[in-house]
């Protein structure tokens, strides 16, 4: 199994940008899809972006052309580098893995295993 801790986010006022980082420890990264998701208080958890054990992509329609999801398999790690930054994008932000075949969508939540402990996103108007 594999343990991540999310880093990286902040305050940042509308139109900054920060960079997200997901870490993992404990097993072969590369083999594991991750995804990005958040959770605004009152609001239910939503997808944002993934990323498979191949490179490919996924985003959710609202930080399409502003966020990019990478990932560095050398040092186990998945970024979020969100740019263009909204009040809306205010949310607690946690990263996911998983790495078994699956029905779900990577844009589920209910596709992963393993969770972090989220990092807080707070843009100012």
């Amino acid at each position: 199994q594999v343990q991540l801790v999310e880093s990286g986010g902040g305050l940042v006022q509308a139109g900054g940008s920060l960079r997200l980082s997901c870490a993992a420890s404990g097993d072969t990264f590369s083999s594991y899809a991750v995804g990005w998701f958040r959770q605004a208080p009152g609001k239910e958890r939503e997808f944002v972006a993934a990323i498979t054990s191949g490179g490919t992509t996924y985003y959710a329609d609202s930080v399409k052309g502003r966020f990019t999801i990478s990932r560095d398999n050398a040092n186990n790690t998945v970024y979020l580098q969100m740019n263009s930054l909204k009040p809306e994008d205010t949310a607690v932000y946690s990263c996911a893995a998983d790495r078994r075949p699956s029905a779900w969508s990577l844009m589920s939540i209910r596709r992963y295993d393993y969770w972090g402990q989220g990092t807080q996103v707070t843009v100012s108007s």
